[in-house]
């Protein structure tokens, strides 16, 4: 029996190098955009990061980009609300998008957020991949299946990244990947692999390199 959702195999050397190259270049803050007006052109492969509230989104960011401050810019006071884009090299877009799952937000702030995300997931043609991180400590929590169904309904491939590896024992490990794997099969939007990382430890930091590289 082949398993529907496996975890990523170790990158090939051509797509590893590819992936160290992009992320070793230049890693620039373009903007923070609070409506569609605000995007930049879509002239170039862009990914996003999605994750609920604390599930270590910067860390992973930084610990991709080899640059410990650089996802700060998305978490200053202001910015909490704002889809927030860098720009790897001359061809790609890494798309922050803002932490789900406040439940002291103000419902207004929610709502237009919402509003925002809807637009951008069902109007961005560039948009290759979503990125939806999910803490190896918990798995999968309601919160996050809303994100996963407004996915699924935009069409929009998105690939579960595990974070926070490091932080349990092996049996919870093995516990919430098969949680995971089976909250995954009743999404059609679901990429068949899963990622597993640690930001601390840099497992899995290689993999989703060569990942985001390798995007056409």
């Amino acid at each position: 029996m082949t398993l529907r959702f496996p975890l990523a195999p170790e990158p090939e050397d051509t797509a590893r190098e590819k992936g160290r190259l992009l992320f070793a270049g230049p890693v620039t803050f373009v903007k923070g955009v609070v409506a569609m007006a605000g995007l930049p052109p879509p002239d170039r492969v862009e990914v996003c990061f999605a994750g609920r509230s604390n599930v270590g989104k910067s860390s992973l960011i930084n610990a991709l980009t080899g640059r410990k401050t650089l996802a700060r810019a998305s978490n200053t006071p202001g910015r909490t609300q704002e889809i927030n884009y860098f720009a790897l090299g001359e061809d790609r877009y890494l798309v922050d998008l803002p932490g789900y799952g406040y439940a002291e937000a103000p419902v207004a702030v929610v709502a237009k957020w919402q509003a925002l995300l809807k637009q951008y997931l069902a109007g961005r043609v560039t948009l290759r991949r979503a990125f939806v991180l999910i803490d190896m400590r918990h798995g999968i929590k309601a919160v996050d299946h809303e994100i996963l169904k407004l996915l699924d309904r935009s069409a929009v491939t998105f690939q579960v990244v595990l974070t926070k590896a490091d932080k349990v024992n092996k049996a919870t490990r093995e516990a919430t990947i098969a949680q995971v794997q089976g909250a995954l099969a009743a999404h059609p939007a679901a990429y068949p692999e899963i990622v597993v990382t640690s930001s601390e430890k840099g497992e899995g930091v290689e993999t989703l390199r060569a990942i985001i590289a390798t995007l056409e």
